[in-house]
């Protein structure tokens, strides 16, 4: 599973290196981007990676960066309002195995394909036992070793209010997404039975494709050449709370 990961780059800085168009706000920048996320956990505001047309008839498909809230919300989520959303499930992971048949992610399986980056992830492993009799949780963190970014295959979907969609109102749409995961491959599996989808770069064109079916054959776990150039290493339980953030949550233990 992926429920905490890292972050250390902008939106403009990230579509400039992937060739992108920047549609994060400027406020959604001062306000959640403007330093690195080292703690990021579902719920908070995150950077995804989008193939989309314009709003005119037949224009061409442009590669976008775009904020949005880290829990999938179906379009049938019946919520009176943005702040209702926290009631529902927190859908912020989809397992590939049955994109297509459930119901919260199909619709988005479809077309509405995304990539989230991130720096790495952290997973946790049971420790000794603690002063209360139980084991306590070991966070570890998996990066690439030669320190690039990683980007996991995810879904979006956009929401708004029953009254905003009667009323037209169109600045109620709240977008949204879930990371994918799949089963651990090599040294992973010592962590964690499951992980983030990571998605190689020549896959991009065909996942994001919004015109387009997915192939069935970019849900495959990585291949283990992959997953071999991830490093795994202990750090400090500080992760273990969200309020903490900054990079000494990376140190090695």
């Amino acid at each position: 599973m992926c429920g905490r990961y890292a972050v250390t780059t902008d939106p403009a800085r990230l579509a400039a290196e992937i060739d992108a168009r920047n549609e994060v706000s400027e406020h959604d920048v001062a306000e959640k981007f403007s330093t690195g996320n080292y703690n990021v956990a579902p719920t908070t505001t995150v950077m995804t990676v989008v193939d989309r047309h314009s709003r005119e008839p037949e224009s061409d498909v442009a590669r976008r960066i775009r904020a949005m809230r880290w829990g999938l919300v179906p379009p049938w989520t019946k919520a009176s309002s943005k702040d209702e959303l926290g009631k529902g499930p927190l859908l912020f992971n989809a397992r590939a195995e049955s994109l297509a048949e459930k119901p919260a992610f199909r619709s988005s399986f479809k077309s509405k394909r995304a990539l989230v980056p991130m720096d790495g992830w952290y997973e946790w492993k049971p420790g000794p036992n603690g002063p209360n009799g139980k084991p306590t949780k070991v966070p570890y963190f998996m990066s690439p070793e030669d320190g690039t970014r990683l980007f996991m295959g995810a879904l979006w979907a956009a929401w708004r209010p029953a009254q905003a969609r009667e009323a037209g109102d169109d600045s109620a749409w709240v977008s949204s997404t879930t990371i994918i995961t799949t089963d651990s491959v090599g040294a992973l599996t010592d962590v964690h039975h499951r992980m983030p989808l990571i998605m190689p770069f020549e896959h991009w064109d065909a996942w994001l494709d919004p015109d387009a079916p997915a192939d069935p054959a970019l849900l495959a776990p990585p291949a283990v050449e992959l997953v071999d150039r991830i490093t795994i290493r202990e750090v400090p339980p500080l992760v273990n709370r969200v309020a903490n953030n900054g990079p000494e949550l990376l140190d090695p233990v």
